[in-house]
C-alpha cells in the first residue's frame, strides 16, 4: 500500500508531467533526500579523491530531469528509475571524458564483485556500462532491469511496477541478467 507521501509524490510528479511549475517547486524537496542517498551510493562506489561531488552529481541530474518536458512520469519508482540511469549515464561520461594514464587497462570485474563495489574506478565503470549496452541489445528488459535493481536501488516490487510486471519475472530475469554480466565481464 502506498504511504501518504509516495501518493503526493505521484500526484506532483503527475502535475508537473502536466506543466505545473508550481508542482516542481514542491517536488523538489520531497526527492532531494533519496536523490541524495541514490549519488552517495554511486560516488561510494568509485574511486578515492574522484574529482566530482555528490552534490555535483546531484545537480547535474537534476538538471537533465528538469529538461524532460514531455515525460509523463508513472509513479515515484518510474522517476528515481530514470534517475538513477541517469546518474549513472553522468559518471560513464565522465570517466569516459577523462585522460586514460598510460599503460593502464581495465580490470577484470565479475558481477557479484560489481555488485558489492560497483565499478570502483572508472575503466570497470566504462566496461560494466558498455556490458549494459550489448545486453540492452539483446534483451532491453534485463538490461533495464539491471539499471533500476542496481544501479537505481528499486525494490523487487518497485521495479515490477515500473515495468508492468509481475514480481517473479523481475526476480527470474534479475538472475538470468546477472549470469549474462558475470559471463560478459569475465572477458575483459
Amino acid at each position: 500500500m502506498n504511504s501518504p507521501d509516495t501518493e503526493n509524490l505521484t500526484e506532483l510528479l503527475a502535475a508537473w508531467s502536466d506543466g505545473d511549475e508550481h508542482a516542481l517547486e514542491r517536488l523538489v524537496p520531497l526527492v532531494h533526500a533519496e536523490l541524495h542517498r541514490l549519488a552517495r551510493g554511486y560516488m561510494n562506489r568509485e574511486r578515492d579523491a574522484h574529482v566530482l561531488q555528490t552534490s555535483a552529481l546531484i545537480n547535474e541530474a537534476y538538471l537533465r530531469l528538469i529538461d524532460w518536458k514531455a515525460v509523463r512520469w508513472q509513479n515515484r519508482a518510474h522517476f528515481f528509475g530514470v534517475a538513477a540511469g541517469m546518474m549513472r549515464r553522468i559518471l560513464v561520461d565522465f570517466a569516459r571524458a577523462r585522460p586514460r594514464v598510460e599503460g593502464s587497462s581495465a580490470e577484470h570485474l565479475l558481477l557479484d564483485e560489481a555488485l558489492q563495489i560497483s565499478a570502483g574506478k572508472d575503466a570497470d565503470l566504462i566496461a560494466l556500462d558498455e556490458a549494459l549496452q550489448s545486453l540492452a541489445q539483446i534483451d532491453e528488459r534485463k538490461a533495464r532491469i539491471v539499471e533500476l535493481r542496481f544501479f537505481g536501488g528499486l525494490t523487487v516490487e518497485e521495479t515490477a511496477e515500473v515495468l508492468k510486471i509481475a514480481p517473479i519475472t523481475v526476480m527470474r530475469e534479475w538472475q538470468k541478467a546477472k549470469a549474462w554480466l558475470y559471463c560478459e565481464l569475465s572477458n575483459f
